[in-house]
């Protein structure tokens, strides 16, 4: 006797009315003759694949200033496109077009076949027949030992992000420009990334995929070395009424560790959410993967801002480096101590 199938899993009522929501908005979008694009993100890969990752969206007509960037852009700019979900997307790598689906959020997050050398490769991207956009991968060499994963909120950028009130300030209200850098941090990257020629840079967060070009404008403006972008989609699931941003982050340390396993990963992150407990959590269960912790201490008024801090372990007895301190010169300076980085 056949096995009864397995019923399918019953999708939340808020998503499918997000879903319908987006599909009128996209409708009213076409009919006023606009078209969608991809909005490509940077991505990373090994000797014989790629991730790919973008997304397809109809976005609402924005002018530049004279001069080049888009001047004075506001948060909420960035939530105002609509996504396009299940659009096919054709990916061209290396003179191969590959035919994939986004998902729901119109999101694309798919792994692709091809033959890279080592280091920042373009490709291409498109839609319904639409312009390629050009987008980029970060190959990880066979050779390569380390890499760096950091977080994004106030670790590179100061937000506040916790509290809700100040997150929907600096997320829908504030000018993307009056945004601030947490001090050192990009020196302390871009001293990791100078001192281990060809470590990937992975910045992992749980902001939305929305804000993407304008983190991706803020790290060029301040100096950040380039790196992947490994963001979330906001809203509702099949069985949550918001995506966890702690399973995002473990699930995709998890997947680096899979993905690489001849790379140890210098983690770097902050005491305002769970990034101690997620990479105590990491180093537990892949302890040969792991070069160095390091978490940036938020200052009084940030976590007061951010709602406080989580609580740090003591690492004391830990069997990588764990180093703590407020912003990015301190952190160099402790990694210098324990070995991580030349001290020069």
């Amino acid at each position: 006797m056949a096995a009864a199938p397995s019923p399918r899993p019953k999708v939340l009522w808020l998503a499918r009315l997000e879903y319908r929501f987006h599909s009128w908005r996209e409708r009213r979008a076409r009919a006023r003759g606009q078209k969608p694009t991809v909005a490509a993100y940077p991505g990373y890969g090994g000797a014989d694949w790629v991730r790919v990752l973008g997304r397809v969206l109809i976005v609402p007509p924005l002018k530049p200033r004279r001069g080049g960037e888009y001047a004075s852009v506001r948060g909420w700019r960035s939530f105002a496109s609509v996504p396009v979900g299940y659009a096919q997307v054709t990916v061209t790598i290396d003179g191969v077009s590959h035919e994939v689906v986004a998902d729901r959020g119109g999101v694309v997050d798919t792994v692709l076949p091809a033959r890279l050398a080592s280091g920042w490769q373009t490709f291409t991207m498109s839609v319904e027949g639409g312009e390629p956009i050009e987008t980029r991968a970060f190959i990880v060499g066979a050779d390569v030992d380390f890499g760096i994963v950091c977080d994004v909120d106030d670790t590179v950028m100061v937000t506040a992000l916790p509290r809700p009130f100040v997150a929907a300030w600096n997320s829908f209200v504030l000018d993307e420009h009056a945004r601030q850098p947490v001090p050192g941090m990009a020196v302390l990257l871009e001293r990791l990334v100078r001192d281990n020629a060809g470590a990937p840079v992975i910045y992992l967060s749980t902001g939305a995929w929305n804000v993407a070009p304008t983190l991706v404008r803020f790290m060029r403006r301040h100096l950040f070395p380039p790196g992947a972008l490994l963001l979330t989609d906001w809203g509702p699931t099949h069985d949550r009424w918001f995506r966890s941003g702690q399973a995002h982050k473990s699930e995709n340390l998890r997947r680096l560790a899979g993905e690489f396993p001849h790379v140890r990963w210098m983690l770097i992150g902050d005491d305002g959410q769970h990034d101690d407990a997620l990479y105590t959590a990491f180093a537990s269960d892949f302890p040969d993967r792991v070069r160095a912790v390091a978490i940036r201490q938020l200052s009084t008024a940030e976590a007061v801002l951010a709602g406080g801090r989580t609580a740090v372990d003591d690492h004391s007895a830990a069997t990588v480096p764990w180093v703590t301190g407020p912003d990015g010169a301190e952190l160099l300076e402790r990694l210098a101590a324990v070995g991580i980085v030349d001290d020069a």
